[in-house]
């Protein structure tokens, strides 16, 4: 009996080791993950390890780590201002119009569903970003996804739908991740002929997952946009000059905005709700003016985060993935058509409110128009639609994209099995794309064929890479031939 206690105890000992052990390295990767989800810090450790590969001296090393991080948290504290001010304009919106349905914002249903998806979340994400380097260095799609919380929401939301379709363990953590790594190099390549367009140049890529909406935008702008002026090129009287200011145009255009839907909502809500007693008019005016702020605080972010990261990317790449390029957030656009993201932001709201409305002549769910997404996805879209057709590409372009994020989450919504009944859900083009195919890739099919669909699109991309390179190298150059 004794022997048979101290092999029970010596058991229980070992078991409880290795439950401390699996602990702690959950720990240390939850504390990578939530470092890697911010994406100042992120492209900071980027940065880093161009510079040292480069062989840069201590001091620029120090510098350029400093002011890449530096840049992020510019955009960063832009982005938050902005969103600080729209959010009171969607609560007058709602309150004007008394409308209620689900509205689609990302941070929303991923705290929802990290109570119980968290540690697939987590391994998915971590994972995934090693996959998307093995995907870019052996494919021809030489994209690094930077956009660190975009990473952490599409893990996520992956996470998600496997688990309703049974994974668990080892299975869902491969197939998520090894999807997450596709994604993260496919949707910056779809973007990048829009992205050479924008910039001039192919330094720099596009990571942000609401690029099926942007490319539907510059699709739409080549075709509809012909001999249409760009939106940053203003005719204008001179005594009106100032407008050519974007800071300007933007703070007297959406104090106009803010000034209506506060009346619409009147003056008891807005000063017993919103402005802490402040007059209403005067509160609408100064959020108007903070929503210029933001955007101006961002525009300065991006150019800063531009002068650091594309010399310091350049060693990453050419040590790990050759010829690769950065896929950055959507702001990264904003300076080159300052103009197009007012258009954009205004015109994807209206194709919010058109959906909206054909959604309750169908007697569907509604989903109403967030103001936040909207203005990210479309002043996006409005950049893309304007560099192939102007003002009228960014106006079709932008409208088109919010008429694509209303329906596209209605599709999603069945897909994300118990997450699916709260009140909010994904809100960018890719992600509802992404979780429509996913979550019926699950309804029709078995694990194992989800998983080998996914092995075989990631072995055809090798493939695909490895061919067209011996092509290239077989095929005699035209100069070779005429000898």
């Amino acid at each position: 009996m004794a022997g048979h206690y101290r092999i029970s105890h010596v058991r229980n000992d070992k078991f409880n080791r290795i439950g401390e052990v699996n602990m702690f390295t959950l720990e240390i990767l939850k504390f990578i993950v939530d470092i890697l989800k911010v994406p100042s810090v992120l492209v900071g450790v980027i940065a880093l390890i161009g510079l040292l590969a480069q062989k840069k001296s201590f001091s620029d090393v120090i510098k350029g780590t400093v002011k890449t991080i530096l840049g992020f948290l510019v955009l960063a504290g832009g982005a938050t201002v902005l969103v600080g001010s729209l959010n009171p304009l969607g609560s007058m919106f709602e309150h004007a119009f008394n409308i209620q349905g689900i509205i689609p914002n990302n941070e929303a249903v991923v705290s929802i569903a990290l109570g119980k998806y968290g540690a697939s979340t987590a391994l998915i994400m971590a994972f995934g970003m090693v996959a998307n380097i093995i995907v870019a260095r052996f494919t021809r799609l030489k994209y690094i996804f930077l956009t660190g919380h975009h990473t952490f929401y599409m893990a996520c939301m992956i996470a998600v739908i496997l688990s309703v379709a049974d994974f668990d363990g080892i299975e869902l953590v491969f197939t998520g991740a090894l999807l997450l790594g596709i994604i993260m190099a496919f949707f910056p390549a779809l973007a990048h002929r829009y992205m050479r367009r924008i910039t001039g140049n192919d330094d720099v890529a596009f990571g942000h997952f609401g690029t099926l909406g942007y490319v539907l935008s510059g699709w739409i702008g080549g075709l509809a946009g012909k001999n249409s002026r760009s939106t940053e090129e203003m005719s204008l009287p001179k005594n009106l000059s100032f407008l050519r200011d974007s800071s300007i145009s933007i703070s007297m255009t959406m104090a106009i905005i803010f000034i209506v839907l506060a009346v619409c909502a009147g003056q008891n809500y807005v000063e017993q709700q919103l402005s802490g007693g402040q007059n209403y008019l005067v509160y609408a005016i100064i959020q108007a003016i903070t929503f210029a702020a933001g955007v101006f605080i961002i525009l300065q972010g991006v150019r800063l985060i531009l002068a650091e990261i594309v010399p310091a990317f350049t060693g990453f790449s050419e040590k790990l993935v050759p010829n690769a390029r950065p896929a950055l957030d959507c702001p990264v656009v904003y300076p080159y058509a300052p103009n197009a993201v007012l258009i954009g932001f205004l015109f994807s709201f209206l194709g919010g409110l058109v959906g909206l409305f054909i959604l309750g002549q169908m007697n569907l769910v509604l989903i109403l128009p967030g103001v936040v997404p909207h203005f990210f996805t479309g002043a996006t879209a409005g950049v893309f639609g304007n560099a192939t057709g102007g003002r009228r590409g960014a106006m079709l372009g932008a409208f088109a994209n919010g008429v694509l994020i209303t329906f596209l989450p209605v599709l999603l919504l069945p897909v994300l099995g118990a997450l699916g009944l709260a009140n909010t859900t994904f809100s960018d083009a890719d992600f509802g794309a992404v979780g429509i195919i996913l979550g019926n890739l699950a309804r029709f099919f078995s694990k194992g064929t989800i998983m080998a669909i996914v092995v075989a699109l990631f072995a055809l991309l090798v493939a695909h890479n490895y061919l067209f390179r011996s092509r290239r190298k077989t095929v005699p150059a035209a100069s070779d031939a005429k000898k």
